[in-house]
């Protein structure tokens, strides 16, 4: 027998179809809107004039690095994913809503029911708590009479409860607090790109300033032996001095324009390497050229040792971004091992569910005009377990091994530490021994020109007196550059943030 579709009646409820429709379309009208993680903000006002106009100084190349350099972009952009990995797992706990449709198109049965529900996982005890609204429509089979609700609906509310395994953790909040650590840890990734950044920018503008030293010692002393060749080709000419000495004085022209040569190298080499971290706001490089060498009689020195170890190493050490590293990762692994404790354990959930019907009393009967209340236990385990112990074991292993890179992590940073507080404190001591040798090696000079002038002296002795205190201006060049690149890395060492420019 075919039926012929009813039409609804004059102030009759809405049909399933209708209840269907508007269950689905209210579920997806509260799809959230995916979230996109939000760019980091620029990095400022264009740095160009400062670092491409008047002398550079190192202040401006610490900006520089601290805004433009790609790897500090990188470990800001790793946090930003951390942070968004974060609202995902947060993201298990959003409240789910469900529309649910189901009728007959044909056959001996008309029965049919719209459905909505909405459930909230909650962290306590694992629950989860939910309500739904479900109104029928026609007659359905024996075998689906639980389809059927009073005129006006069922109305319902429940509860779900995790007493043992999933009680006090399951994945779930194991996510969350993980990727809350997570990123906590790319933070600290920051800190630590950004002071390693920092201290290499530094290292690379003292190499390019000691260069720039070296090629000023070099051409003085490359000036004087062109001075001296002309005077000494005028003597040769009128017969006042052997030409041996314009020989001479030539391989010592020679000389002196090869070591000015492999000084420029150096010093295009240093640009170059400074260049890697002195960017433009478009971080394009921008290598710096002599012009831009600072005067360093107008710099601050090296502070002394006792004024930069201030704090006790066992402080300093503590506050090592490393090691904060390690705590959070120690965390993380205790969690872990939680989790997979946690699995070790059997299931037993229960629930609770309250349900009313409203209205008429529909096909079903009096059968459902009631208030039903039902209770509920589930109870499982595996006998054997080897899958969660396997798990637990090596979560635990993990954690050991975490533990252990610590102690070498720490016994490292102790030992780098104290190296560098034992190269700074030589390097003062040299460089003092190098300016002092300046200084007699200068006296040299005079005194052996002075001879030279009055005939007592050598012309081989004069050139050796002069390469001498060039070597020594060198050597208190390096002297000093080894007490700045030491002050930079205790400063890193000991996070030093203001001489690193990050604040």
């Amino acid at each position: 027998m075919v039926r012929s579709p009813a039409l609804p009646r004059p102030g009759a409820l809405p049909g399933p179809r209708l209840i269907g429709a508007a269950a689905l379309a209210l579920a997806l009208a509260l799809v959230p809107v995916p979230v996109t993680a939000q760019d980091i903000a620029p990095v400022g006002d264009p740095i160009e004039v400062a670092i491409t106009t008047g002398p550079l100084l190192p202040e401006e190349v610490l900006r520089s690095s601290a805004l433009t350099f790609p790897s500090i972009l990188e470990a800001f952009e790793r946090e930003a994913a951390a942070r968004s990995d974060q609202l995902a797992a947060d993201g298990a706990f959003d409240l789910m809503l469900k529309g649910e449709y189901y009728d007959r198109l044909t056959g001996f049965y008309s029965g049919g029911f719209g459905k909505v529900e909405a459930r909230q996982p909650l962290r306590p005890y694992g629950a989860e708590v939910y309500g739904s609204y479900r109104v029928s429509n026609g007659d359905f089979p024996t075998y689906e009479n639980y389809n059927y609700t009073n005129a006006l609906g069922e109305a319902k509310v429940g509860a779900l409860f995790s007493l043992l395994r999933n009680r006090d953790i399951d994945s779930r909040r194991f996510a969350i607090e993980d990727t809350r650590l997570a990123a906590a840890q790319a933070q600290i990734d920051v800190m630590l790109v950004r002071l390693n950044v920092q201290h290499e920018a530094l290292r690379a503008y003292w190499r390019w300033v000691a260069a720039g030293e070296e090629i000023r010692v070099f051409e003085e002393l490359l000036e004087i032996a062109e001075a001296r060749q002309i005077g000494l080709a005028r003597e040769v000419g009128e017969g006042a001095r052997a030409r041996i000495a314009l020989t001479e004085n030539e391989r010592n022209l020679l000389n002196r324009r090869a070591r000015l040569e492999e000084a420029k190298r150096n010093f295009a080499t240093a640009a170059n390497s400074l260049a890697f971290y002195l960017r433009g706001s478009n971080g394009q490089m921008i290598v710096p050229t002599r012009e831009q060498l600072p005067d360093l009689s107008r710099m601050n020195g090296i502070a002394p040792v006792d004024t930069l170890v201030a704090n006790p190493m066992s402080e300093v050490i503590q506050s090592r971004p490393e090691l904060t590293v390690f705590k959070v990762a120690i965390e993380r692994a205790n969690n872990r091992i939680a989790l997979r404790r946690n699995d070790l354990q059997p299931s037993l959930n229960a629930s609770v569910e309250l349900s009313r019907d409203f209205g008429q009393l529909g096909p079903g009967g009096p059968g459902f005009d009631s208030t039903d209340t039902v209770v509920g236990l589930t109870f499982s385990v595996p006998l054997q377990r080897r899958e969660a112990r396997g798990r637990l074991q090596r979560a635990e292993a993990e954690l050991r091994e975490t533990e252990l890179r610590q102690r070498r992590i720490a016994d490292q940073i102790t030992m780098e530490l104290g190296n560098i507080i034992e190269n700074l404190t030589a390097a003062l001591k040299i460089a003092d021994l190098a300016e002092a040798e300046v200084k007699q090696a200068n006296a040299m000079v005079q005194a052996e020109r002075t001879r030279f002038r009055l005939g007592a002296g050598e012309f081989f002795l004069v050139n050796q007196r002069e390469e001498d205190a060039a070597n020594a201006q060198v050597s208190a060049i390096r002297a000093d550059l080894a007490g700045r690149l030491a002050e930079a890395s205790y400063n890193a060492a000991t996070m030093n943030l203001k001489a690193l420019g990050l604040e």
